[in-house]
């Protein structure tokens, strides 16, 4: 089993940055591929970004690419968004999840998500 807790979120300035933290419970966290996914109100839950196992190979939705950051601290079972020159369509709640294997859309378990929004 593992927990997720996602943090950071909160109101911005177009333009500006946040940076997205999910820490993992358990001893399990490294054997999991994880994503960043978004909810925006009214639309379907998206996929923003993932990141393998180790950390070495990560891959983003066209919309985020050059301006997000997904990374990882295995040591510290916690996986990281860096987002910046944020714009009002990346207002979302946002969630961080489990792969059950790198490049799936399928998760094994989810954070509660965490709201941005980002103001115009």
């Amino acid at each position: 089993q593992v927990q997720l807790v996602e943090s950071g979120g909160g109101l911005v300035q177009t333009g500006g940055s946040l940076r997205l933290s999910c820490a993992a419970s358990g001893r399990t966290f490294s054997r999991y591929a994880m994503a960043w996914l978004r909810q925006a109100p009214g639309k379907e839950r998206e996929f923003v970004s993932a990141i393998s196992r180790s950390g070495g190979s990560t891959y983003y939705t066209d919309s985020v690419k050059g301006r997000f950051t997904i990374s990882r601290d295995n040591a510290k079972n916690t996986v990281y968004l860096q987002m910046n020159s944020l714009k009002p369509e990346d207002t979302a709640v946002y969630y961080c999840a489990a792969q059950l294997s790198y490049g799936s859309n399928e998760y094994a378990y989810w954070g509660q998500g965490t709201q941005v929004t980002v103001s115009s």
